[in-house]
């Protein structure tokens, strides 16, 4: 019997997502599988104290060995997904499913004299057409009420039709007019059978026609002034509209495919691959590779192809498989496909419909699998002990670092030049430490001297004051010094931050850089880098603090970006507030109207006094004349406005190789 505890994913792994997850036993033989809207939520009611568990639920929990989910976009997928992984692997403890019940199927008779629209389960019969499954007998019943009013076709048992043809007259259905009640005689077989083959062909996707046709009547009807028809008829539109249900997951042209999909940072990467057949998702692999040589999306797809079919042959070989990027070339991978399977093999990369609202599925859980896979190496305490080891043996330290500051410097076209310091203790995020500076001591693009600008401010906070505040006996914001400092950057940028350190005398703090290119470790005073193994601990631990220094300094410098983009001459005048100056704007149309006017004009708004008016007045004369914006497609010159918003798509966003979300932090400004 296993404990839950030791396989128990911690909270934050576990995506608040809607999914569908799988327990396994030490045989890896799947033994239970759910769905739930938020996996998180329903995963913790797993691992509760067992005696409150329901002795069933109890039972489960301590025979499985390991628990597992795949993440989906809607609970529709996720009923879904569970219903066919229930179909595949019979699990144990999934008893509902025992009795040879499936998910409820509508079902319209058309092997009877008189079809039937009805919930069916259980194996399928001749003659009877299916659509479906859906996730609840409810669904069902809803969609076929709504399209009652429209194809009014027999959904009695037979029992009710034989009782309504010996007393001549029909159920409630036939007299509210869901019904044609052909058990009396208001049609005949073959009509009625002709409406029923029509319910078939909406359901099986061929409504569009159809709603052009009722859409026709009814503008006939209301030309004709019959609106009591068009009313009716706009009522049966808006009726089979809710009745069209589209799911993702099921592939409705009933494809057989395989659907692969990556996520990859410098050093590893994750694909996920669906097997879809008949349509539905079938199964799932999916695992996590170093990346030990530089490779592509593309390179991935080939490396995947060939672990996927390298002993598969006929049908093991899917007849359609679709990836995020085709090898280069793509013609020997297709051949080889090709002899794989025994005939024509189509690789494609899908674009727009149901195959690729699949695909971005299948996007979602590799994006998922990596964060799970980092997370957990992260959150390891083993893990992260060799990692710090290993740093302190490449880098030639006597302990390891236990505390860890990176810094990183951000701009754009030497514009707002900023920088970020993060904090990892005992390998992991200090969120409350986080630091960023803007660059003050210099204008313009240069990160060396913007590097030994940090490092010197930094330090100097270091040296001028205590650890704790004397009143509160909290640490202050630069209480205690790193024993490492990484820089974002080379050679360079680590010569900077040494000259600085040298300057202020700190000589028991380590320093290196990480060049993100080939990702060298660089040392003070060193011609050649440091090579860390591609799988190293210490690598990674390195690169994941490096990361996140970016992410920070890009995150607060766009926040400098934006708030100078959207300011104006009118932000400068005192007591001015938001509302005067839409009013200022809207009365003249724009600031270079309003820098015309005189002081007697711009008293005419409404809540603007003389003495605001000459305030405005003196700060749009004051304002250093900039040159005109130039519609390039036009070639017109455009007049200024109260707040120029430049759209970060407009001038280039810089680019990120951030690995860990924004999340709260104390982001103090210096």
């Amino acid at each position: 019997m296993a404990d839950p505890s030791t396989y128990r994913p911690a909270p934050g792994q576990i995506p608040d997502s809607p999914g569908v997850y799988k327990f396994r036993d030490a045989h890896s033989r799947v033994i239970y599988v759910g769905k739930a809207k938020s996996l998180r939520q329903r995963l913790a009611n797993y691992f509760q104290d067992l005696a409150s568990l329901h002795p069933r639920t109890r039972t489960m929990v301590t025979t499985a060995a390991s628990v597992e989910w795949t993440v989906v976009g809607t609970e529709v997928e996720a009923l879904q997904l569970e219903y066919s992984w229930i179909k595949e692997f019979d699990p144990r403890f999934n008893v509902k499913y025992r009795d040879d019940k499936s998910y409820p199927s509508l079902a319209v008779t058309l092997n009877e004299e008189f079809p039937r629209v009805q919930v069916m389960r259980g194996p399928k019969k001749k003659g009877v057409r299916y659509f479906g499954p859906y996730g609840h007998a409810w669904a069902i019943r809803e969609t076929v009420d709504l399209m009652l009013r429209v194809f009014p076709v027999r959904t009695c048992s037979s029992g009710v039709f034989k009782r309504a043809e010996q007393i001549g007259r029909p159920c409630l259905l036939g007299y509210i007019g869901k019904c044609s009640a052909p058990c009396v005689g208001r049609v005949s077989a073959e009509e009625h059978r002709e409406l029923a083959e029509e319910f078939c062909d909406f359901m099986a996707g061929h409504a569009g026609a159809y709603l052009k046709r009722l859409e026709t009547q009814m503008r006939e009807a209301a030309a004709e002034m019959e609106y009591e028809k068009a009313g009716r008829l706009r009522d049966d539109i808006e009726a089979l509209k809710r009745a069209m249900e589209k799911n993702a997951v099921v592939l409705g042209d009933g494809t057989d495919a395989d659907l692969l999909a990556f996520a990859q940072d410098e050093l590893e990467a994750a694909v996920q691959i669906f097997h879809v057949r008949g349509g539905r998702v079938r199964g799932q692999r999916g695992w996590v590779t170093d990346k030990v040589e530089q490779v592509d999306t593309a390179g991935l797809v080939e490396h995947a192809l060939l672990q996927l079919y390298g002993e598969e042959s006929g049908e093991g070989v899917p007849r359609e498989v679709l990836v995020p990027a085709l090898p280069e070339p793509v013609e020997p991978v297709l051949a080889w496909l090709a002899e794989r399977r025994g005939s024509k093999v189509d690789l494609r990369v899908p674009q727009r419909g149901d195959k690729r609202e699949l695909m971005a599925t299948v996007e979602r859980n590799a994006l998922q699998a990596l964060a799970l896979h980092k997370t957990k190496r992260a959150a390891d305490l083993t893990t992260r002990s060799v990692a710090l080891q290993e740093i302190a043996d490449a880098l030639g330290l006597e302990s390891a670092p236990l505390r860890i500051e990176c810094y990183d410097i951000s701009h754009l076209q030497g514009q707002d030049v900023v920088a970020s310091m993060v904090v990892f203790e005992d390998g992991l995020a200090r969120k409350s430490e986080y630091r960023r500076f803007a660059i003050k001591g210099f204008e313009g693009q240069d990160d060396v001297r913007s590097m030994r600008e940090v490092i010197t401010r930094r330090f100097r906070h270091q040296e001028s004051a205590p650890l704790k505040d004397e009143e509160t006996g909290k640490a202050r914001r630069f209480a205690y010094p790193p024993q490492l400092i990484v820089v974002d950057g080379g050679q360079p940028q680590v010569a900077a931050a040494q000259q600085a350190l040298m300057e202020l005398g700190v000589n028991d703090v380590a320093l290196c850089g990480l060049a993100k290119r080939l990702e060298e470790v660089w040392l003070p005073e060193e011609d050649d880098p440091v090579v860390l193994p591609r799988s190293s601990e210490g690598l990674y631990l390195l690169q994941r603090v490096r990361d996140e220094a970016h992410r920070f300094a890009i995150t607060y410098q766009r926040q400098k970006r934006a708030k100078r983009a959207t300011s104006s001459a009118l932000d400068t005048v005192p007591g001015l507030g938001e509302t005067r100056r839409q009013a200022l704007i809207k009365h003249f149309g724009s600031l270079k109207k309003l820098k015309a006017a005189t002081i007697e004009e711009i008293c005419e708004v409404p809540g603007v006094g003389r003495r605001t008016a000459e305030a405005v007045a003196a700060a749009l004369a004051s304002r250093t004349p900039t040159a005109p914006a130039v519609n390039m497609a036009t070639g017109e010159i455009m007049e200024e406005s109260a707040g120029p918003v430049t759209r970060e798509s407009d001038i280039g966003k810089p680019q990120t190789t951030a690995s860990v979300v924004c999340t709260d932090a104390t982001e103090s400004g210096e």
